[in-house]
């Protein structure tokens, strides 16, 4: 979708909405909250005089609302704890340089908080590094470590994961100006005490799972996963996405959509924890 479109798309408001009933599946490691159905399209909120409300992105999403940054938890993070109606969306990988450069005109347009775990050897990081570093800088995208070629990492040599997690560090370090540490995200989630240890030498004491997931590391359509979106995107879940495979960019308004109606405030790990 172009730019200029999906901006009209947002601002009229024409995103449809699925019923609660058609939402199956959606791989998560966790049972799903309770679905409800979104109801009728929002539109832009606005002031009485016109313009959008300042507090609000120009696509209408709240800002962060945390007050004092909580403690990192003793477990890995698979959710935002406490009270809240905050959301960690959190985009994996990055095989597709297409899917990076949609994500980062997305969070532009938009105002859309993310945390990149970021697998190193892909190419897109690099292609998209001129548009991404000045939301890194301002916060806006965050940047974790998700190995250099997304391995299992039970499966390696301590020296193999310290290969894997050191190489990405210094690829973060040297492109962006930070290596992405305390989080560090294992690829399929596998980790375990030694996988751990490994990674805490590097700095990457936080392992960063997930509550819900868009399902689309490999490729699905589109209604798909807007009803993995519907399922769980929930107050203080942490969800997890790809930049894998075009259909994901083919749907933003229709996230929007949902964050927006559901009064959701989008969040980088940074935002949310004092690490």
């Amino acid at each position: 979708m172009e730019r200029r479109d999906f901006l009209a798309v947002l601002a009229a408001g024409t995103v449809g909405a699925l019923s609660a009933s058609t939402v199956t599946g959606c791989a998560s490691p966790v049972p799903a909250a309770e679905i409800t159905p979104s109801g009728t399209p929002l539109t832009l909120p606005t002031s009485p005089a016109g313009p959008p409300t300042p507090a609000l992105s120009r696509a209408g999403l709240l800002p962060p609302a945390v007050g004092t940054r909580r403690a990192l938890p003793a477990e890995p993070i698979t959710r935002l704890p406490g009270k809240g109606r905050h959301i960690a969306l959190t985009v994996d990988d990055g095989a597709s340089s297409e899917v990076i450069g949609a994500y980062v005109e997305f969070a532009r347009d938009t105002g859309a908080r993310f945390t990149f775990f970021v697998t190193g050897s892909f190419d897109g990081w690099t292609d998209h590094r001129a548009e991404l570093a000045p939301l890194v800088e301002s916060g806006q995208i965050q940047l974790g470590n998700h190995t250099w070629t997304h391995p299992a990492l039970t499966e390696l040599s301590a020296k193999g994961i310290a290969d894997e997690l050191g190489r990405t560090k210094r690829f973060l370090k040297k492109n962006f100006g930070v290596d992405g540490t305390p989080y560090y995200r294992p690829p399929f989630g596998y980790h375990n005490a030694a996988v751990d240890a490994v990674a805490a030498d590097l700095g990457y004491t936080m392992p960063t799972l997930w509550y819900g997931s868009l399902s689309d590391s490999g490729l699905i359509t589109e209604r798909y996963l807007v009803q993995c979106a519907r399922k769980y995107f929930r107050p203080q879940t942490v969800v997890i996405g790809h930049a894998n495979h075009d259909p994901v960019t083919k749907v933003y308004p229709e996230l929007v959509e949902i964050i927006r109606h559901r009064k959701l405030r989008m969040v980088t790990l940074d935002d949310y924890f004092a690490s």
